[in-house]
């Protein structure tokens, strides 16, 4: 193959002939030019010490650059609560946590949720965000602790001594619409008829014929005791 030295002097070479046979001004000024820059070409080529280092040169790879770590974050869902009567303490597990630097460890409290971000944890960030606190907290009074894999969250209850059902007014909520429903104004019967009714919805033949004899039968009861009396 021949090397880059070779072909620039057949450059050279062509661009002199058709210099020779060129008229036109403008044509042999651009030929001109070239000539001029391939002579430069060959003549920077061929003064390097070895063609052999300049081709190795041109094989080394780019330096590399390492990465700047910063990772993904984590949606940290797992976590464990209970309270005293000034506090109510959320655990969140996360092995090796007692390794970060300080700095890397951040909770940001306001007066009804706290927002927790640990930076470069084994190349991940770990984010917990909270909203709707049951109740208010003091922001002043809240802080955490960094204990051996695991971050305690200690929210100060602005009222002492009240106690925490749930941790959040949207955990409140689901577990109220979870509870049956019990109106003391309303016929006992009625909740019965409508579970019967449901059942009725809901079931195969035979659950509906099952229902419908009952029904009957007690119908039938309810008209022989009117008659009786």
């Amino acid at each position: 193959m021949a090397s880059a030295v070779e072909e620039l002097q057949k450059d050279l070479e062509e661009v002199k002939v058709l210099l020779e046979k060129a008229t036109r001004k403008r044509v042999r000024d651009a030929l001109i030019a070239e000539k001029s820059r391939i002579e430069t070409e060959v003549k920077n080529k061929t003064q390097q010490k070895s063609p052999r280092k300049a081709e190795l040169d041109n094989e080394k790879p780019a330096a590399v650059v390492a990465p700047i770590t910063t990772g993904y974050t984590v949606k940290i869902s797992n976590y464990g609560w209970d309270q005293s009567d000034k506090f109510v303490k959320i655990y969140i597990t996360l092995t090796g946590v007692q390794h970060v630097p300080t700095e890397n460890v951040q909770v940001h409290f306001t007066e009804r949720s706290f927002d927790l971000l640990v930076k470069n944890l084994n190349g991940k960030n770990y984010s917990m965000i909270v909203n709707n606190l049951l109740k208010p907290i003091s922001v002043e009074g809240s802080s955490k602790k960094v204990k051996t894999d695991t971050v305690i969250i200690l929210c100060r209850k602005k009222a002492e001594n009240t106690r925490w059902d749930y941790l959040t007014q949207v955990e409140k909520e689901c577990k109220e619409k979870e509870k049956p429903s019990y109106d003391t104004e309303t016929d006992p019967s009625e909740g019965l008829m409508n579970v019967l009714k449901k059942i009725y919805e809901d079931g195969d033949d035979d659950m509906k014929r099952t229902i419908n004899k009952a029904w009957v039968q007690s119908r039938e009861k309810q008209a022989k005791g009117e008659t009786e009396f």
